[in-house]
C-alpha cells in the first residue's frame, strides 16, 4: 500500500537571481509574496485563489551556478491549473507578452499552454474539460495542434478547477 497523498502542495525552484524570478512570477503569473526568508536567499509564493501557505518556493542560487540542461534528468515543468478557457486565452496573452511563451497543444482532455520563467524552468497552464466530457481521452494523452478558437466558441465560461473527480 502506497503513501496515498491527496494532491501536491508546493513546488520549490532553484533560481540564478532570487528577485529577477520573483518579479517573473508575481508578475507574469500573477502571484504574491507570503514570504521572504533573506538567511536562505528565500521566497514564497501564493497563487491568488490558493488555500495554501505558499504554492512555490524559490531559493536563489546565485548566477554562477550551472544552468538547467533540457532533457537532462530532474523536473521538466510544472503545470499551474486555470478554472476556464477564457484563462487560458489570457494566459497565453500574458507570456506572449512577456516573451515567456514557449509553446501550446492539446492533451484531449486537456488543453495547455507552455512558457519558461527567465531561469528556463519550463512550466504548463492548463484547462482541463470537465470531467463528463472526457470521453476517448479517459486513458490517453495525445499531443496535438491547439486551436483555442474552437475550444473557447465550445467551452467559454465553463469552470472545472473545483470540479476535478
Amino acid at each position: 500500500m502506497g503513501i496515498g497523498p491527496v494532491r501536491l502542495n508546493h513546488a520549490v525552484l532553484f533560481v540564478a537571481d532570487l528577485e529577477r524570478a520573483e518579479h517573473f512570477y508575481t508578475e507574469v503569473m500573477g502571484m504574491v509574496v507570503t514570504v521572504r526568508e533573506p538567511r536562505a536567499r528565500a521566497a514564497f509564493l501564493r497563487l491568488p485563489r490558493s488555500g495554501n501557505h505558499h504554492d512555490l518556493g524559490l531559493f536563489g542560487v546565485g548566477p554562477a551556478a550551472p544552468p538547467r540542461q533540457r532533457g537532462g534528468i530532474g523536473l521538466y515543468h510544472l503545470a499551474w491549473q486555470v478554472d476556464t478557457i477564457n484563462e487560458l486565452e489570457q494566459a497565453r496573452r500574458i507570456l506572449a507578452e512577456a516573451g515567456a511563451l514557449t509553446g501550446e497543444s492539446s492533451h484531449g482532455a486537456t488543453k495547455s499552454v507552455y512558457g519558461a520563467d527567465p531561469d528556463g524552468n519550463e512550466f504548463e497552464i492548463m484547462w482541463m474539460l470537465p470531467r463528463e466530457q472526457w470521453g476517448e481521452f479517459e486513458n490517453t494523452a495525445p499531443v496535438d495542434r491547439l486551436d483555442l478558437a474552437a475550444e473557447i466558441s465550445r467551452w467559454s465560461g465553463v469552470a472545472t478547477a473545483g470540479t476535478i473527480g
